[in-house]
């Protein structure tokens, strides 16, 4: 074939232009000395383009001579392609957290003094994260900032409650979930506070926010990239 194939290749049209081309009329020398019978060139010529025909259906307006003697072919692609099952790493689930106790605080760790370091941390990393807590900054802009802040290490305080026993409880919050602070107070206590129907007040170099606890219900890695609006919160 003096035409140049080109394309995606299936099998069925592989085997229609490797029939073309095997299935040529032998010189009557060669087929003598193999011992075969040569057929009539129109009855090979039959059966070649009836093969062709089948393997390549898009053939219909010309001959098979014609459209395998173009100088380029581009044969149809059949085989489908097979979707990759992605395999997400599987994480352990929160029944299998709690058994492993890896969020828990054993008592010989409930202490105080022992996370004000953590403490000193939180507060160097709210100062950059305020640009230095600048005298020409806006409220509104450091409140905002406070919102989608990491709150692991800061002092917090219970403002406003509708439960009564949380008002006025002081600690820095050890641990964050959803719907949870875990606080370690001056007493050496852990105490769980619920974020919902509560205000916290949070103090650092003399600026201090009051934050709706709703608002904050969410993890710290969510409430980070959470666009919050400027409005005001309804009171408790």
């Amino acid at each position: 074939m003096n035409g140049v194939v080109c394309g995606n290749w299936s099998a069925s049209s592989s085997a229609a232009v490797y029939a073309y081309i095997i299935y040529q009329p032998l010189p009557e020398k060669e087929a003598k000395d193999l011992g075969l019978e040569i057929q009539s060139h129109k009855k090979s010529q039959e059966f070649v383009n009836a093969f062709i025909k089948h393997c390549i259906p898009n053939v219909k307006t010309l001959s098979t001579g014609e459209y395998m003697s173009r100088k380029a072919v581009v044969l149809e692609y059949s085989q489908e392609k097979k979707k990759r099952k992605q395999h997400k790493a599987k994480g352990i689930t929160a029944k299998e957290r709690r058994e492993l106790k890896l969020f828990t605080v054993n008592p010989d760790q409930q202490r105080y003094h022992m996370y004000l370091p953590l403490h000193e941390l939180w507060k160097q990393y709210i100062r950059n994260l305020c640009l230095g807590n600048r005298a020409s900054a806006q409220p509104q802009m450091i409140q905002m900032k406070l919102l989608k802040a990491d709150l692991h290490g800061a002092i917090v305080t219970v403002f406003k409650s509708k439960c009564p026993s949380y008002v006025g409880l002081t600690g820095i919050i050890l641990q964050e979930s959803k719907h949870i602070f875990k606080i370690i107070t001056k007493e050496d206590k852990l105490k769980v506070v619920p974020k919902l129907n509560c205000v916290f007040s949070v103090e650092f170099d003399g600026f201090i926010s009051y934050i709706y606890g709703s608002k904050l219900q969410m993890r710290a890695s969510e409430r980070s990239a959470k666009k919050f609006k400027s409005k005001g919160s309804i009171d408790l």
